[in-house]
């Protein structure tokens, strides 16, 4: 076991700690591409848990910096989960109020995680999904604008541009011209079309896939199937240099297998990320004998279980 000397990062505020998230390489879900490295950045190591505090940050900084986002204006938004952790977290370390309009079947943890910020929740349509959240929002907005500020990942420029400036660049500076491939879910569509954007002003050529649900209905929680969805208006279509529909099965079952043979417990857009990224590889394999191909590792598998309830017990 290699053992190194190290200084820990001393930081000003958690706020500090977003970004710089590490990459790992897979090994055993790769054995059938074995000539292509084939790595996983793992965006649950940010401070909220998710590849979201990436947009989040960024979008609250640029607001406050140009006056959009004031302390006496509670932040609002339409968020299916790891945004609104996102958004709860940062907004307790930053000093700003936040309310979060969700869909009511969304997951226990995120429910509990966001009110433990001291965040409210306002429940749309669980039969909406995401798309009912943004309905509601833009309603909520529209009668009460001045108490709000809203800053709408759907559609927000500052989202892409956390990516394009972070995300993409940890990698160029992790993996420089090795990578050959970039795999990233649909969702907001920010870390697709952010990183997309960036490395293709790369000086050698990375093949940029956009990761969507096979179907409209499905169980890939946090993932857009464009066709039949409100499209972000960040989104454009002709970024991506291929789109790859992932049936929810097989990103599920990738999730299990991730945390089975590679001790990385993912949540399924995960999966579904790496079910397209081992697929390449093990094109790659066979057409070309080599490559390195790279994708998002958006949040941990915990954050779909209900946690136990934390009960205080005092014994005189």
């Amino acid at each position: 076991m290699k053992t190194s000397r190290f200084r820990s990062r001393l930081l000003s505020s958690v706020v500090d700690a977003v970004g710089n998230t590490p990459l790992v390489r897979l090994d055993r879900v790769t054995k059938e591409a074995p000539s292509v490295e084939v790595y996983l950045k793992l965006e649950f190591c940010n401070p909220g848990g998710s590849v979201k505090d990436r947009p989040a940050l960024r979008m609250m900084q640029d607001a406050i910096a140009d006056g959009r986002l004031t302390s006496d204006k509670i932040l609002i938004d339409a968020t299916s989960g790891n945004t609104g952790v996102a958004y709860s977290m940062l907004g307790a370390a930053m000093g700003y109020q936040v309310a979060l309009v969700m869909p009511k079947n969304v997951t226990k943890a995120r429910k509990d995680i966001t009110q433990a910020f001291g965040t409210e929740i306002i429940y749309s349509s669980p039969m909406e999904g995401s798309d009912g959240a943004i309905r509601v929002v833009r309603e909520i907005v529209n009668k009460e604008g001045d108490k709000y500020f809203y800053p709408d990942q759907y559609s927000n420029p500052s989202n892409p541009l956390a990516h394009h400036d972070g995300t993409a660049a940890e990698v160029l500076d992790a993996l420089g011209d090795r990578i050959t491939h970039f795999v990233a879910g649909l969702g907001t569509s920010g870390t697709s079309m952010g990183t997309t954007r960036r490395f293709k002003r790369h000086t050698s050529p990375v093949h940029c896939v956009a990761v969507e649900p096979a179907e409209a209905l499905h169980g890939l929680e946090g993932l857009k199937h464009m066709e039949s969805s409100l499209v972000p208006e960040i989104y454009d279509a002709n970024v991506p240099d291929e789109v790859m529909p992932i049936g929810t099965e097989d990103g599920w079952d990738m999730s299990d297998r991730l945390s089975a043979e590679e001790g990385l417990h993912v949540g399924h857009s995960t999966g579904a990320n790496v079910f397209a990224a081992v697929k390449i590889a093990e094109r790659l394999h066979r057409e070309r004998g080599g490559g390195c191909v790279v994708t998002i590792a958006c949040d941990r598998g915990d954050r779909y279980f209900a946690p136990m309830k934390w009960e205080r017990q005092y014994v005189w």
